[in-house]
């Protein structure tokens, strides 16, 4: 399999990591009345591209690149403050280290699923995936980027029965931005942990939090 196409399989919706069952904050931003058609979709994913998700992707193109996997940990630790969205990060990442694992098996996965039985945040184990796979830095920091944008559209269109041309349309239209993300935190990458960015996004974090104590509700997240 060529780099290009471990992308592709990393990138997949359906590769079993799941992600599926997480909104990214859409679904209490719909009952909010704050996403209701596709412009809105546009700009919440665009909010989230370059807060939480620029932070992300940074995390992951650390892990790509080399740097401890569990100082990024500790990093992303720092860089989440909801107890709920540090819950569902290590839940995703020891999700998506049962997948890694069996397709791309390597040491550093197996030593960083043995030193945090109870999961890694997923962007770091997203990175070292990509590192195990052959992938680049920006490889991985695209992956998350898009992960950012397409579970929100993904879930919106379930939300709101949204028409997922529309949705699909939004994703498109995003690419510029998602490029610029990327390439933004492979650079900080780069330069070690300490130059990692800690862009946040407090009303996710509030909403997350109120999510997460729902009593009904679609999404894990």
């Amino acid at each position: 399999m060529t780099t290009r196409a471990a992308l592709l399989v990393l990138a997949d919706g359906r590769f079993p990591a799941g992600g599926h069952a997480h909104s990214g904050g859409a679904e209490p931003a719909v009952k909010a009345g704050h996403i209701r058609n596709a412009q809105d979709l546009a700009d919440f994913c665009l909010g989230r591209l370059h807060t939480t998700g620029l932070t992300a992707a940074a995390l992951a193109a650390a892990a790509a690149h080399g740097l401890d996997p569990l100082a990024l940990d500790e990093a992303a630790d720092a860089r989440t403050p909801s107890p709920a969205l540090r819950a569902v990060a290590r839940k995703l990442g020891r999700q998506l280290m049962r997948a890694a694992r069996a397709t791309w098996p390597s040491p550093a996965l197996t030593a960083l699923a043995e030193a945090r039985p109870r999961g890694a945040h997923q962007p770091v184990v997203l990175g070292l995936t990509a590192r195990a796979a052959g992938l680049e830095p920006s490889d991985a920091a695209h992956c998350v980027a898009y992960e950012t944008v397409s579970g929100p559209a993904t879930a919106v269109v379930r939300l709101l029965s949204l028409d997922p041309f529309e949705a699909t349309a939004v994703l498109a239209r995003l690419a510029p931005a998602l490029d610029e993300v990327a390439e933004q935190a492979a650079e900080a990458a780069r330069h070690g942990i300490d130059a990692l960015p800690a862009a946040s996004a407090p009303l996710l974090d509030i909403t997350a939090e109120a999510h997460a104590a729902w009593p009904v509700r679609l999404f894990a997240s």
